[in-house]
């Protein structure tokens, strides 16, 4: 299904590339509640990610006396029930969400409509390109990736999105204080997490060499759940920008 108005198949038009990606872009079935969601709400909530500037305070409200909303950027979403749920739950924090996936784009938008939200935008594209090419330094107040895609098999591990080049990109754009925060539950990934977060500069563990318990404030994923009932253990990592 095509949007005229909706997210674009390529909204970077892969900038001439050819590196390895982390994703795999995916249009998929969609249901007409979500596209009707993305046929409505897209030109209010949705962020092309064209590679062009973007101020990531101005796309929320000020907050009280006009201070500058915190936003904390999630990369790859699924169908957005947990962005939904943490946005509720801090009405606050603007939440940048990231993801190619177009059903869970308009089920996310539908969420947010429907539970009245308005600390959610949806951007559609490459974080990548958004990371490299979009973004000033120090704007944004924390990073999300819950459950990415493991990329199980070796020759796929170069495609695992958590990497040190993905790190040095993403470090400089951190406020002091802004919170990384990773969850997996594939362990050889977690352990490499663990590894690249570690010995990158400018981030610190909040629990010393370790991984995090389990935080509240994380819902439960469809994503954790399947993991759980294969008998996988959840790793969650919570690191500090200095």
């Amino acid at each position: 299904m095509k949007f005229p108005s909706g997210p674009a198949p390529d909204p970077a038009g892969s900038r001439g590339e050819h590196r390895i990606r982390s994703f795999h872009a995916r249009r998929g079935r969609i249901t007409q509640a979500q596209a009707a969601a993305i046929d409505r709400l897209w030109s209010r909530w949705g962020v092309e990610l064209d590679g062009s500037a973007l101020d990531p305070g101005r796309l929320f409200p000020a907050g009280e006396g006009g201070s500058r909303t915190p936003v904390v950027l999630e990369i790859g979403f699924g169908m957005g029930d947990a962005t939904a749920a943490m946005a509720a739950a801090d009405p606050s924090t603007g939440i940048l969400a990231v993801d190619v996936h177009t059903p869970g784009q308009g089920n996310l938008l539908a969420l947010a409509d429907r539970a009245g939200l308005t600390n959610i935008r949806v951007a559609n594209g490459d974080a990548i390109v958004l990371l490299r090419d979009m973004l000033p330094p120090a704007s944004l107040d924390g990073l999300r990736v819950y459950f990415p895609d493991p990329w199980p098999k070796a020759k796929h591990h170069k495609r695992r999105l958590i990497q040190p080049e993905f790190v040095t990109l993403v470090t400089p754009l951190l406020r002091p204080g802004a919170v990384v925060h990773c969850a997996t539950d594939w362990e050889p990934y977690a352990e490499q997490m663990l590894e690249v977060l570690t010995a990158a500069p400018g981030l610190a563990n909040r629990y010393g060499a370790g991984f995090a318990p389990r935080p509240d404030f994380r819902p439960m994923t469809k994503f954790e759940r399947a993991g759980l009932a294969k008998g996988h253990a959840v790793r969650d990592l919570l690191f500090v920008r200095t």
